[in-house]
């Protein structure tokens, strides 16, 4: 699927490929509402169109200031999901306000990371270089994480979310987009000060990424799930594939704002 990801990006208006990551959403919510869990066709219907209509209204009213907002709200839930992380059994147990939170959650990570490609592809000049830069650097962060947890992992990141991560994965994550980073950051500017910007957001998304990875096994592992759809065969659902993009988008673009780019 990489092929077509990257003729989608480089190749397509931005208008299309907002249409074609409207549909990924689409999947993306209906399988969150199976994760939350909402256990009716009904149920799982009005959380995708509620959904869809507030991407709708973001499409067609969507001001800077507006966008600010929604990447910071984005920022805020992520950091709310890194003390989640720490402490998931206040959300072991079914109730009305752990329903309510992981409905607004699916709303939180969809809709921000939708916005935020959208917003990155149409920049004037190098909109799909700067989107492509984004999602290597989570391919990059993924793959550097499987081979130095295979490698040398040996102390567990989060053994009851996620028995596979290690904290050598982690920082193997973080050395290879790293590096990615410093090359991409030096051949595009040749600016030392904006290259090591970059580098810092770099880092920081990651770490997010990190975070929307394990947001995605918890709400699996909570709901007694192994996938989160079937819709790819052999590697699961859409949000099986994009769980660390859906954090990375919004705090990306973030930090793209406090370097004021």
């Amino acid at each position: 699927m990489v092929p077509l990801v990257i003729g989608g990006i480089l190749l397509l208006p931005t208008e299309l490929l907002a249409a074609g990551m409207a549909l990924v959403i689409s999947v993306g919510l209906w399988e969150w509402s199976k994760m939350v869990p909402l256990h009716t066709c009904t149920a799982r219907t009005a959380f995708l169109v509620i959904g869809l209509a507030l991407a709708g209204l973001i499409w067609l009213i969507s001001p800077a200031a507006v966008i600010l907002a929604l990447l910071l709200a984005a920022f805020l839930w992520w950091l709310w999901v890194l003390f989640w992380l720490t402490h998931f059994e206040i959300t072991t147990q079914p109730s009305i306000h752990v329903t309510a939170l992981k409905l607004a959650g699916g709303y939180l990570v969809m809709l921000p990371a939708w916005t935020a490609l959208i917003v990155l592809h149409g920049r004037a000049e190098d909109g799909p270089l700067i989107t492509l830069f984004l999602l290597v650097v989570v391919w990059l962060a993924d793959s550097g994480a499987y081979f130095a947890g295979q490698r040398w992992g040996s102390r567990k990141l989060a053994p009851v979310i996620s028995p596979g991560k290690t904290w050598e994965g982690v920082y193997g994550a973080m050395v290879t987009s790293g590096i990615f980073a410093l090359v991409a950051g030096l051949l595009y500017s040749h600016s030392l000060p904006w290259t090591a910007g970059l580098v810092m957001v770099t880092m920081v998304t990651v770490m997010f990424s990190i975070a929307g990875d394990l947001l995605e096994s918890l709400m699996k592992r909570q709901c007694g799930i192994k996938d989160s759809g079937n819709i790819i065969p052999g590697h699961g659902g859409i949000l099986d594939r994009i769980d660390s993009l859906t954090a990375a988008a919004p705090v990306f673009l973030l930090g793209l704002h406090w370097m004021q780019l």
